[in-house]
């Protein structure tokens, strides 16, 4: 992208408020970028962003326009797959551009990079753009993103992670959505890729049920490495369940030998750098961790 370009701001999930969007349009505007808000952007129906009609025909409208160079998702919560399967991928195919956004996004993410081979963001969304909740990295990795400038993160090390150099196609997202999209159209396949997982107000032994899911599926068998995010907020029962959330994680791909490393600063947290979905990336986890693409 570069200065002058038009983008669009889509709700096809929870919905959002004119009050809570004007930071991210403030931002925008700093960048140099001319944004598109639309008419069905502010509606509500219950915890939506309108109907499922409603945010179908905006976001497809968004998609269609190839003079849009990039949507960005509001926020997350819950919606997106009611949508996907009515949308029509076609123009989108000859005039691709960003999808942004993260969380319930990750049906998009998953999507279109598993349909159409193409990359997608998964970064900081507009109604978080109040530099109280994201941290000024976050959004400087997404700007850098959007302008296609390198990017190259460095992590500190975790005790549970695997060293090794991993390189593939970097896919997953949010992993309560990740299950949920099992053996959909929206499903990844994850051969020869880094899977990268997150998760935020999750009760623990529902983490353990979906590594499950994703062991028993074959999910974890031929990765060439993974990425755990920001595992955030976790629940438990009266009865503990035993392990933290990471704890889990860790021992269930305990039998893999790929490098893996842990608490990566990407998810439902303050520090949320920019990932390009469906990208060829590049992780090296010794001493520190570093990931480039």
């Amino acid at each position: 992208m570069k200065a002058g370009d038009r983008i669009a701001v889509a709700a096809p999930a929870r919905s959002i408020s004119r009050v809570e969007l004007q930071p991210a349009l403030g931002m925008f505007q700093g960048w140099g970028l001319e944004v598109e808000a639309g008419p069905d952007l502010f509606k509500v129906q219950n915890q939506f962003s309108g109907s499922d009609e409603t945010r179908k025909r905006d976001f497809q409208r968004k998609l269609d326009d190839p003079e849009i160079k990039a949507i960005f998702c509001a926020r997350g919560g819950y919606g997106s797959v009611r949508i996907i399967d009515r949308l029509d991928f076609s123009k989108f195919k000859q005039n691709p551009k960003w999808i942004v956004g993260y969380s319930d996004i990750t049906v998009f993410h998953s999507h279109i990079n598993e349909n159409f081979g193409i990359e997608t963001l998964h970064a900081e969304m507009p109604f978080k753009y109040d530099k109280k909740d994201v941290s000024a990295e976050s959004l400087e990795s997404l700007r850098k993103a959007l302008f296609g400038e390198k990017l190259e993160y460095r992590a500190k090390a975790h005790s549970f992670n695997r060293n090794g150099i991993a390189k593939g196609i970097l896919t997953g997202g949010n992993l309560s959505m990740l299950y949920s999209l099992c053996g959909s159209a929206s499903d990844i396949n994850t051969k020869n890729k880094i899977l990268f997982i997150e998760d935020l107000d999750e009760y623990l032994y529902h983490i353990d049920r979906m590594m499950m899911n994703l062991k028993r599926s074959g999910k974890l068998d031929q990765l060439t490495g993974m990425i755990v995010g920001g595992m955030s907020d976790m629940n438990d029962n009266m009865i503990p369940f035993g392990k933290t959330a990471e704890e889990i994680i860790r021992d269930e791909i305990a039998e893999y030998d790929f490098p893996v490393c842990f608490d990566f600063p990407a998810g439902h947290s303050r520090k949320n750098l920019a990932l390009v979905m469906g990208g060829e990336v590049e992780l090296e986890i010794s001493d520190r961790v570093s990931l480039s693409f």
